[in-house]
């Protein structure tokens, strides 16, 4: 998180106030005060005993807490890195997700993971005493600088007016004041970049400053040890998108042969993720009585979901990958929801309903708009899933994407080349609004005796934002039409992020929320799968 919590303009130094190292008997009263004063983004397992255990086990004299009267009021956590250059690094990737396991002794740089102070005992000293004692961090380890990643709680109210840049530019002149800010320029920090995305921060609308502390006490003569730096991550994830075929089968076996090629396919190739199409399992109508109307076929094809769960959990635990589904009827009280399942490669199904039913949808088969909204961050990439139709409400995406995704699987199914590029030109401008991959994965082929599925047209792809690191057409890959095959790209997931930063447009960053923001109406559900 980014460090800081604002205190009183007019507060001193508390000479009751008392500053120590953290000792293992700490740790419940700092979970507790890291709730109280971060309580709209506290996480357990993220801001949990686990974590600060870490922390104090990595750098245990780095780690400081402030009393008064016997009572923990306020701490500070700090870590030693030797960056490899100034350049942008989320929180995550320099604290090692909080644990420090990126602590380097040899480093130049003090860190300043955390900074936090009671609500109830702001103004009375806490912060300039931790801020001491860091200062005293520097000297003793002989560094020379310390820096962090700062708060703008007071942005929010300026959003629209300025730009954080602009905003940032008053505080430092003294025009406006910020509550963790302008304590920071007052203990000597100043500011050196204007960071998006650093951390989860409603607050300061996820806006962070990076702000730098150079130590005149620092001796380079002395300071001889030479260490690898701390290295951006690059962040790759192989995917295949499944262009699956609608071909007469008689049998459950067939179909299972079928979906093994396009499983055993990906498996060859290493693939992190499989997705197939949107009720693709509709070829299973063909095993049904052929006198069978639509709505009862539909019905009837839910009562395979057993078979299809237990198909695709075993081939994800077999594999290792983790396979979208397409998706697959269920039966609902008052109809049948069109559902997208995640299977993970150990054992576990997650789900993501359709949420907008067309109008061929509620004719032909009774379908009923499915509900909730979900990422799931599965330890390699933060995926969503939308079904055909959802991709077309750009809302959904947005939503999402302030959640966390960073690429969107999308299962779709479409008969002719019109409905089709609906959904790829909104996947794509899903990818270019939101700084998103976007994974389509389509049906191809006939299946004459059944008349809501006699035709489809599909192309696979997977599509990029527009900028200077992606492919021209913002395509990284995709099919030929109508064809039996599968689409295999690898994607970095470190490119959205420094796009998303330093990129040529930044549609993320310059919304104009004074006068227009997007307000969800239900909790984004965020899964962690693994």
């Amino acid at each position: 998180m980014a460090e800081g919590k604002k205190r009183s303009q007019a507060a001193n130094r508390n000479p009751a106030v008392r500053t120590r190292n953290w000792r293992p008997e700490d740790i419940p009263a700092l979970v507790e005060l890291q709730k109280r004063v971060y309580s709209s983004a506290y996480e357990e397992g993220m801001y949990g005993a686990r974590v600060f255990e870490l922390e104090l086990a990595a750098f245990p004299e780095g780690q400081f807490l402030a009393e008064l009267d016997g009572k923990i009021v306020g701490y500070t956590a700090t870590l030693i890195v030797n960056l490899e250059r100034d350049t942008y690094y989320t929180f995550v990737e320099i604290t090692g997700n909080g644990t420090f396991t990126t602590h380097n002794p040899a480093g130049d740089t003090l860190y300043g993971a955390d900074m936090a102070v009671d609500p109830e005992y702001r103004g009375m000293g806490v912060a300039p005493k931790l801020y001491a004692e860091r200062k005293r961090l520097l000297r003793r380890f002989n560094l020379r600088r310390m820096i962090a990643g700062g708060r703008l709680p007071g942005y929010r109210s300026h959003a629209g007016k300025l730009t954080p840049e602009q905003y940032v530019e008053r505080v430092v002149a003294g025009e406006l004041q910020d509550p963790t800010l302008t304590p920071q320029l007052r203990v000597g920090y100043h500011v050196k970049e204007i960071y998006m995305d650093y951390s989860k921060d409603l607050e300061s609308l996820n806006y962070a400053t990076l702000i730098e502390y150079i130590n005149p006490a620092y001796k380079p003569e002395r300071h001889r040890i030479s260490s690898a730096p701390v290295t951006n991550p690059v962040r790759k994830i192989r995917i295949c998108a499944a262009q699956y075929f609608m071909r007469p089968i008689q049998s459950l076996d067939e179909f299972v042969r079928q979906v093994d090629f396009y499983v055993d396919t990906a498996n060859e190739y290493h693939c992190h993720f499989l997705v197939f199409p949107e009720l693709f399992t509709a070829q299973l109508f063909l095993i049904l009585a052929p006198e069978t109307d639509d709505r009862e076929a539909m019905r009837r094809l839910a009562g395979f979901t057993e078979s299809y769960i237990e198909i695709f959990k075993q081939r994800a635990k077999e594999t290792g990958i983790f396979i979208i589904g397409g998706s697959h009827p269920i039966i609902a009280p008052d109809g049948i929801r069109n559902v997208a399942h995640l299977f993970t490669p150990d054992g576990a199904v997650f789900t993501q309903d359709k949420l907008h039913i067309t109008p061929s949808e509620r004719k032909y088969y009774n379908m009923i708009p499915g509900e909730g909204l979900r990422v799931f961050d599965t330890g390699m990439a933060r995926i969503g899933i939308q079904i055909c139709y959802d991709v077309e409400f750009p809302e959904l995406a947005r939503m999402q994407t302030f959640a966390g995704m960073e690429t969107l699987f999308v299962p779709f199914s479409t008969e002719h080349r019109k409905a089709y590029l609906r959904v790829r030109f909104s996947a794509q401008a899903r990818s270019i609004e939101n700084w998103l991959y976007t994974v389509l994965a389509g049906n191809v082929g006939n299946l004459p005796q059944v008349k809501s599925f006699l035709i489809n047209y599909g192309q696979s792809a997977i599509l990029t934002p527009s900028d200077h690191p992606f492919p021209n057409e913002a395509v990284l890959s995709e099919a030929e039409p109508n064809t039996e095959t599968v689409v295999i790209s690898e994607v970095d997931l470190s490119d959205l992020q420094r796009q998303r930063e330093y990129g040529s447009v930044r549609p993320l960053r310059d919304r104009r929320i004074d006068m227009y923001e997007i307000h969800s109406k239900i909790d984004i559900e965020r899964i962690k799968v693994y």
